[in-house]
């Protein structure tokens, strides 16, 4: 019983060196790192988005429609 306890004394010693670990992990670039992670909102935002330029195409028109029916009327 008294070998193993100064084995793992040495042993516990020696894990906690003051030598940093060796990163095992590959960097990301800068850009990478920065980037904005994807979120569920986002998909609905998007959505929200397309439909607000449908609604500006289907303004345009309906104003274009009338501007043609006041000139034919006129």
């Amino acid at each position: 019983m008294k070998a193993p306890l100064p084995l793992l004394c040495l042993l516990a010693l020696a894990g906690c060196s003051g030598k940093s670990p060796t990163p095992t992990a590959v960097a990301q670039p800068a850009a990478a790192a920065s980037s904005r992670v994807a979120t569920p909102w986002d998909a609905m935002k998007a959505d929200e988005q397309r439909a607000k330029d449908v609604q500006k195409i289907a303004d345009k028109q309906a104003e274009e429609q009338r501007r043609q029916i006041e000139a034919q009327t006129q």
